[in-house]
Formats: C-alpha cells, sequence, structure tokens
C-alpha cells in the first residue's frame, strides 16, 4: 500500500505576527521552499486569501491570515531562495496582492512534468507517481475563511506543501537526464514574468454574450454600463453579477432605457436599490453621449477562415510530434498557436524548443517547403520535402 499523509506530518499553525516573524526568520537563511494558499472567491471581487501553506526541510506550517500580517512574507519572497509550487498560476497574483512583492525564483513542478512524459497532471496524481504517497484530498470544499479549521482540513492543507521539495528533486533527475532542465526553467520564469493585473473596465464588455455583433450606439451603451459595474464591484470587493446580474445587464444593453424608472421594469433589475438605479442610468446616458471614438471594440486579428483546415492538419501533426517526444501538448502548441503561425502573426513557436521541436518544420509546411501525409494506414503523418518539380 502506498504510504498516506493523512496522520504522519508535523505541522504548526500560526496566527500571531510574532510566530509568523519567527517563521520568516527562519526562511530567510533556506535555499527553497514549497508554497501553496487556500482562498475564497465565491463572494469578493478578489480572491479572499484564507491561509498560506509553506514547506521547508525543516518544517512544514499554515500561516492564518485572518489572523496576523502576511505581508510580513515579502522579506522571504524577495531574498534569491526558490519558491516551489504546483500549478502555482493562480496562488502568485494573491500573493502578490496580499504581501506586496513575488518570489525572484519559481519552480512549478506541474509544468516541469509535462516535459517529462507526465503531463499535467494533479498534486494527488504526481506524488503517487514519482514518490508513491497517497494523498487524502477528501477536504477539497473546505470552507477556508471559517475557524476553527478541522484537524482534517489543516491534514489536507499541508499535504499540498510536504511534498513539493522532493517532488522538485525527483522531477529535476528526469528532467536533466532528458537535458531538458532548462526548458522546464525558462517555462517557470515565464510563468513568475506574467505580471497580474486588474481587469480594464473600459474592456469588460467584450466578455458579455453577444458583444461581437453590437455595434454604433448599442455598444457604446454597453461598454459604459459594464465598466460601471465593474469600478463599482471593485470598490465594494464584490463579485461583479452582485452588483448587476447578466439577465438585468443583457436586458440593458438590449433595450437601453429611457428613464431611470424604466430600468426598474426589466427582468433582473426590479429589486435594485436606488443608488443603483441611479448610477446606472448615469451610465446608460454617458454611453449615449459617448464619442465613437472612445469604444474600445473586441480586437482583430483578420485571421483567414479558408485556412482553418489547415491549422487543424497542422494542430494533429504538433499534437504527434508531443506525444512521440513526451512533451504536454498544450505546452508544446496549442490550436491559437499554430493558427498564429499560418496567419504570419508571431507566437511561441518562431523561437525557442518550441520552434526546435515543431515550429520550423510547420514554418516550412506553411512555406511549400514541405509536406505531410498519412502513413501507417492512416494512422499517423510523416513529415516529408516537398517534391521539386523540374522548371526545364
Amino acid at each position: 500500500m502506498p504510504a498516506s499523509t493523512s496522520s504522519q506530518l508535523d505541522v504548526r499553525w500560526v496566527d500571531s505576527d510574532a510566530a509568523l516573524a519567527s517563521v520568516v526568520k527562519t526562511l530567510s537563511s533556506e535555499e527553497q521552499y514549497g508554497l501553496d494558499t487556500e482562498f475564497v472567491a465565491e463572494r469578493t471581487y478578489y480572491p479572499r486569501l484564507c491561509l498560506v501553506q509553506l514547506a521547508w526541510p525543516g518544517g512544514i506550517v499554515l500561516i492564518d491570515p485572518l489572523a496576523c500580517d502576511i505581508a510580513a512574507l515579502a522579506e522571504v519572497l524577495e531574498t534569491t531562495a526558490m519558491m516551489i509550487t504546483h500549478a502555482g498560476s493562480a496562488d502568485l497574483p494573491i500573493i502578490e496582492r496580499a504581501c506586496g512583492a513575488r518570489p525572484q525564483a519559481l519552480f512549478d513542478t506541474q509544468l516541469a512534468a509535462g516535459f517529462v512524459g507526465l503531463g499535467q497532471p494533479s498534486l494527488v496524481s504526481l506524488v503517487s507517481a514519482l514518490l508513491d504517497v497517497r494523498l487524502d484530498k477528501g477536504d477539497q470544499l473546505t470552507d477556508w475563511a471559517r475557524r476553527p479549521l478541522s484537524d482534517s482540513a489543516r491534514r489536507y492543507a499541508a499535504g499540498d506543501v510536504a511534498h513539493l521539495l522532493a517532488l522538485t528533486a525527483a522531477l529535476r533527475e528526469r528532467l536533466e537526464s532528458r537535458g531538458r532542465e532548462a526548458w522546464a526553467v525558462a517555462e517557470c520564469a515565464v510563468l513568475l514574468a506574467a505580471r497580474p493585473r486588474d481587469p480594464d473596465p473600459d474592456i469588460a464588455w467584450w466578455r458579455i454574450k453577444g458583444s461581437r455583433s453590437l455595434r454604433g450606439e448599442q455598444a457604446c451603451i454597453a461598454q459604459s454600463v459594464v465598466a460601471w459595474r465593474e469600478r463599482r464591484a471593485r470598490e465594494q470587493d464584490l463579485p461583479a453579477r452582485f452588483v448587476l446580474s447578466e439577465l438585468a445587464l443583457t436586458a440593458i444593453v438590449q433595450r437601453p432605457p429611457k428613464t431611470a424608472g424604466d430600468i426598474t421594469g426589466l427582468r433582473g433589475a426590479g429589486s435594485l436599490p436606488k443608488p443603483v438605479i441611479a448610477g446606472l442610468f448615469e451610465a446608460v446616458v454617458a454611453g449615449r453621449a459617448m464619442d465613437r471614438s472612445e469604444l474600445r471594440s473586441p480586437p482583430k486579428h483578420g485571421d483567414d477562415s479558408g485556412l482553418d483546415a489547415a491549422v487543424g492538419i497542422l494542430n494533429g501533426w504538433a499534437a504527434q510530434i508531443a506525444s512521440g517526444e513526451q512533451v504536454d501538448a498544450r505546452l508544446l502548441a496549442t490550436r491559437e498557436d499554430v493558427k498564429a503561425l499560418v496567419n504570419g502573426r508571431p507566437g511561441r513557436l518562431d523561437d525557442g524548443w518550441r520552434a526546435a521541436m515543431v515550429g520550423d518544420d510547420l514554418h516550412a509546411l506553411v512555406a511549400g517547403e514541405a509536406v505531410v501525409r498519412l502513413v501507417g494506414g492512416g494512422k499517423r503523418l510523416q513529415l516529408e520535402p516537398s517534391p521539386r518539380v523540374d522548371a526545364s
């Protein structure tokens, strides 16, 4: 039977500034540490950080940011120590918002797994595959804002960081044996460099249903109303749908009200408070008065829809290469990556390890310097030089 971590972890709960300062002092001399977060996002504009888990060779701590000033962790983040995460794209912006700092170096075990034939697995799957350890994931749906947290929830949270250092060692060994450590390091650097930004209120209307079909005054009203909703949601730290439902938003955009009183007759808007109705109508009026030059329309790439079949074929070729090279297909080339290349737009396949593995071949195919054909009874694609025609 694989080992279970459910009752074997020595975990310390940290819920005071003094205890956190002690952790920070300890970590300041460490070369690497594992980090994970737990948060809730159902009722706030920004995810609410509820727990920070840290692991290093000397221990594991669960830090309660509801009870102490988590900004003290900035001192650790700003050292040269390597932060180890699993699927850290969600954790990084949350920890940066809470601490005002980002790590200086990052290793993501999920990204690294994609370079050694393991896909982009869950932490449970990866720990089982590489360490023969079974993690108990029964508390995934815990309300992390509740206090006190149950013992089982604490064990669950600790399990998310308990094996990150051992996973890193195992993955580095596999990466080195395949000569791919530099690839993983480069991809982790891209993740680390992707700085989060607050959504631009003036383009938030691109996300509403049917936005690309809106024109003229209707599009201006949509931009103004959705921007108003986004700003109000941010100010009040509420999900945008709590300020104005999607149903009410659609009704206002489709049939813009002539007066503030008209708003109460729209579906989903009848129970809005008077101050909200007033602000909402002001946004409608501003949309009507908007100069067309101020309209922020969704971008158009001008891609040739006639090339969609070629995109499909080349995407299949890229997926086959990924499978043969034991690299996760989503890491190597997404359909959007291939579409950009086929339509002559710059993208991830133009340089680096992606270009060497598949991008250069795809460029040759697009240029007519190579062809692909089905072989093996139609089971796989094969790249061949394009036949040369003797003009003489």
